[in-house]
C-alpha cells in the first residue's frame, strides 16, 4: 500500500476527531508523534483517534494531544497539512494561533527543547568525532602529536565550544525573531576579548553598568534566555519604527539594549542555572550511587508515556558540555529503549496471533536497532501491560550494575538503540564493556520476566 493511501483514511478521520481545522492552534510532530495544540480541548475525541487504523496510540501531554503514529509520521504529517491547509512546517498559518500561549512549565521546555533539537546532528558529529579519537589512542594509530590528532580535537571541540552562536540561530528561529541578531548575541558572549578579560580578571562595564565575567564557551541556557528576551526588544523596535528607517533602528536597537541586558544580567542568570543544574544533577547521582541510575531507567518508560524524558535532554547537553561525559540518562535511556525491544520479542515468541506476533516483531527491530521505542511501548508493552512491568524490572537491574561500574557517556550517539553503544566508548576501555554487560542484564532480565508474566493474549 502506498504511503499516501496507507494514511488518507486516517487525515481525514483525525482532522474531524479534534474538531477540525479552525480548532488547531499549533500542530507539529517528533519522531513518532504528531503533536497538535487545540483551542478547544473538551471536542477531541481521543477514544475514537485510537481506534484508527495506523494510529498506536494517542494521549495528552500538558495540554498538548499526541497522537503516535510510528517511524512514518512524517508522511502521515505532510497528508494532515496538506489537507487541512496548513504550513507543512513546525507551526501553523499565522491566522490560526489567535490564541497567545499562556507561561508554563511546558512552555518552558519546549522553548529550550525547540532550540536544541536543530542542533542534534551537529553534537552527533562533534560527539563521534571525540570518540574516533578515543579509539584511534587506544588502537595506536593516532597520537597527541600528530597534526591529524590536532585537526580532530579542535573540530570536535567546536561543536560545543561555539555552542552559544548555533543557538542564537536556532532560539531565534524557535522565537520567531531575526537569526542573524541571535547569532550575534551568541557572538558575543564567546568573542575572544570577553574570553581573555574573564581569564585575565580584566573589569568590564557598559553604559556604567558592571558587567558580570563569566565563560560563556558550551553553555546553552544564557543565549536561550537572551534570545527570547531579545524576540520582544526587536518586535518593539519594528512597532515604532518607520519603514524609511526601520533597517536601521531596529537592529541597532535591539543590540544596544540587548548589551547590557545580557552581559548584566541574563547572562549571569543563564549561566547559573546551567552550571548548578549540573552540578546539582551530580550531587543526586554522587549521593544516590546506581540506585540513582536504577531508580531513573526504571521509570523512564513513564517518562516517555507522559512525555517528559525531553525534559531530561537540556541537563544532558550541559553535562556534556561542563564535564564532557553525562553519568546517568544516556545509560538509563538506552537500556530502557532496548528492554522495550526485548519485551516485544519475548511476546512476538509467545504470542500464538498472528497480527500481534507481527507486531511485535516489528516492533522489536525498531527498538533494537532504531531505538524508537513507541512502536513496542504503546503498541505491543503498554496494551498488554505485564509486558511493561517487565521492563522496569529489567530496566532495574541493567542499570543498577551501570550504575556500580561508573558507566558514562561520552558522546551522544544519535541513537538510544544498539547503535547508541559507540557513545560509551571512553578513556576506560571498560566503560564500553561495563555498558555491554549491562545491557544483556537488562535485557536477559527482561525477556525471561515477560515470557513468565505474559500468558499469550492478543493485543487487538
Amino acid at each position: 500500500m502506498a504511503k499516501k493511501e496507507r494514511y488518507e483514511e486516517l487525515s481525514e478521520k483525525v482532522l474531524e476527531l479534534i474538531g477540525g481545522k479552525d480548532n488547531i492552534s499549533y500542530f507539529g510532530h517528533c519522531m513518532t508523534r504528531l503533536r497538535f495544540n487545540l483551542k478547544d480541548t473538551s471536542i477531541a475525541h481521543i477514544d475514537e483517534i485510537k481506534k484508527i487504523d495506523g494510529v498506536i496510540g494517542a494521549q495528552w501531554s500538558n495540554e498538548q494531544l499526541q497522537i503516535i503514529i510510528g517511524q512514518s509520521v512524517g508522511d502521515a504529517y505532510k497528508l494532515i497539512c496538506k489537507k487541512a491547509g496548513l504550513a507543512s512546517e513546525k507551526t501553523v498559518e499565522e491566522n490560526l494561533d489567535d490564541n497567545k500561549k499562556k507561561f508554563s512549565i511546558s512552555a518552558v521546555l519546549d522553548g529550550i527543547s525547540g532550540s536544541l533539537m536543530p542542533l542534534i546532528p551537529a553534537l552527533i558529529g562533534a560527539g563521534m568525532l571525540k570518540v574516533v579519537i578515543i579509539l584511534g589512542e587506544l588502537l595506536g594509530f593516532l597520537t597527541p602529536d600528530m597534526p591529524t590528532h590536532a585537526v580532530l580535537s579542535f573540530a570536535s571541540d567546536a561543536g560545543f565550544y561555539f555552542l552559544p552562536v548555533f543557538l542564537g540561530a536556532t532560539a531565534a528561529n524557535k522565537f520567531k525573531a531575526n537569526m542573524g541578531l541571535g547569532m550575534l548575541l551568541g557572538a558575543i558572549l564567546i568573542h575572544p576579548k570577553m574570553v581573555s578579560n574573564v581569564a585575565e580578571g580584566v573589569g568590564m562595564s557598559i553604559f556604567g553598568l558592571p558587567v558580570y565575567a563569566a565563560s560563556y564557551a558550551s553553555t546553552i541556557f544564557p543565549v536561550i534566555m537572551a534570545v527570547f528576551v531579545m524576540s520582544y526588544v526587536e518586535k518593539f523596535f519594528r512597532k515604532i519604527s518607520s519603514d524609511s528607517v526601520k533597517t536601521i533602528v531596529v537592529p541597532l536597537g535591539t543590540i544596544i539594549v540587548m548589551l547590557p541586558l545580557t552581559l548584566c544580567l541574563i547572562g549571569p542568570a543563564g549561566s547559573f542555572l546551567g552550571v548548578y543544574l549540573a552540578k546539582g544533577i551530580m550531587f543526586l547521582y554522587n549521593t544516590t550511587g546506581f540506585f540513582g541510575v536504577a531508580l531513573l531507567a526504571a521509570v523512564y518508560p513513564l517518562l516517555v508515556i507522559t512525555g517528559m524524558h525531553g525534559a531530561l535532554f537540556p541537563y544532558m547537553m550541559q553535562s556534556f558540555a561542563s564535564f564532557g561525559y553525562e553519568p546517568i540518562v544516556c545509560a538509563a535511556a538506552v537500556i530502557a529503549n532496548i528492554n522495550q525491544g526485548a519485551a516485544a520479542a519475548a511476546v512476538a515468541i509467545r504470542c500464538k496471533d498472528k497480527r500481534t506476533k507481527s507486531t511485535a516483531a516489528s516492533s522489536t527491530i525498531t527498538a533494537i536497532i532504531g531505538g524508537v521505542t513507541e512502536p513496542a511501548m504503546f503498541g505491543v508493552n503498554l496494551r498488554l501491560k505485564k509486558p511493561l512491568y517487565a521492563v522496569i524490572i529489567g530496566n532495574f537491574c541493567g542499570a543498577a550494575f551501570a550504575g556500580l561500574m561508573k558507566v558514562y557517556a561520552y558522546a551522544l550517539s544519535g541513537s538510544a538503540g544498539i547503535f547508541g553503544v559507540p557513545g560509551f566508548i571512553g578513556p576506560n576501555a571498560l566503560n564500553v564493556v561495563y555498558m555491554g554487560i549491562s545491557l544483556l542484564i537488562g535485557v536477559v532480565v527482561t525477556f525471561i520476566v515477560t515470557l513468565f508474566l505474559y500468558k499469550g493474549e492478543s493485543i487487538y
